[in-house]
């Protein structure tokens, strides 16, 4: 009897501690819930600049020299042009007609009539007001410059043909009118003059700018316009230099640029202790000179050897 108690017992311990046991025992952790994605914050529009910011594309700045051309129907007729003109339906009336030199055209219908000192826009009004007096319903008149014969301007001075130069166009370009003279010569000036005869307005402009095609130097030309090419001022530069002679001044060149025009030092030149022959007060004067001092006309430039 004891026994079976000693069992029960024993079975009641296996139990509690079974049970215990169980309390005990960790349990698993669930796994956490995946968290979402942080948002990016969304990429701000660019700023567009206010109205009135100083980021703006500058202007290219056109020197006072250039002028505008005139334009066709502004064009004032002269003696000795000659002018095509069509009337509309009327092949009998459409031709070409030379201005005589007292400035009078002849023309079917109309007879002779003043046509020099018009502008083309105003005489094609005339002529349309006397052919529409009696002569046509609705006449329609267009007139063209076919050649410009009574306008000119004069070059002077060191080009290979100077003299008159006849005007192909209401206007004509400063380099037109060079090449018409044949160009300036070797020994001319980069400066050249121009005087415009209707505003007596005198204007200078470099020759290398104006061959180089940079903007707003090809001046546009009127009747009776003076171009003058003078002969260039010139510098002799000897020495140590790999090539002495005279050479072309150009207002404002130094003495450093003169050097580098006569292709610059030798093995033997040296820059310092430079000397210029000229002219001062009537007399013949050795002068020291620095790099940055300007040229003058007739100048004789010395450049030394170096002491070792």
């Amino acid at each position: 009897m004891l026994k079976k108690v000693i069992v029960s017992l024993s079975l009641c311990v296996a139990l509690a501690a079974a049970a215990q046991a169980q309390v005990q025992q960790p349990q698993t952790p669930k796994p956490a819930a995946p968290k979402a994605p942080q948002q990016q914050p969304a990429t701000q529009p660019p700023v567009p600049l206010p109205k009135g910011t100083d980021f703006v594309i500058p202007k290219t700045e056109i020197p006072k020299t250039a002028q505008t051309s005139i334009s066709p129907e502004r064009y004032v007729v002269g003696p000795q042009d000659t002018l095509s003109i069509t009337v509309v339906g009327e092949p009998d009336m459409t031709n070409k007609y030379r201005v005589d030199s007292d400035g009078s055209i002849t023309l079917p219908y109309i007879g002779r009539q003043p046509a020099a000192g018009f502008t083309i826009a105003d005489l094609q009004t005339k002529l349309t007001t006397l052919l529409k007096d009696g002569y046509l319903q609705n006449p329609q008149v267009l007139i063209d410059v076919d050649q410009y014969k009574s306008r000119s301007v004069y070059v002077t001075g060191n080009v290979r043909a100077p003299g008159k130069v006849p005007m192909n166009g209401p206007t004509i370009t400063l380099i037109e009118a060079l090449a018409l003279a044949g160009s300036p010569s070797a020994d001319a000036s980069n400066q050249i003059t121009v005087k415009h005869q209707r505003t007596g307005e005198v204007v200078s402009v470099n020759k290398k700018d104006l061959e180089l095609g940079r903007a707003g130097y090809d001046i546009a030309l009127e009747d009776g316009d003076v171009i003058n090419v003078p002969a260039a001022q010139r510098f002799y530069i000897s020495g140590m230099v790999r090539n002495t002679g005279y050479y072309v001044l150009d207002p404002g060149m130094t003495i450093e640029q003169a050097i580098a025009l006569a292709g610059g030092l030798n093995e033997r030149g040296s820059d310092r202790r430079v000397t210029v022959n000229r002219l001062v007060d009537g007399r013949s004067a050795d002068i020291k000179v620095e790099l940055s001092d300007k040229v003058q006309p007739n100048d004789v430039i010395k450049i030394p050897s170096r002491f070792f």
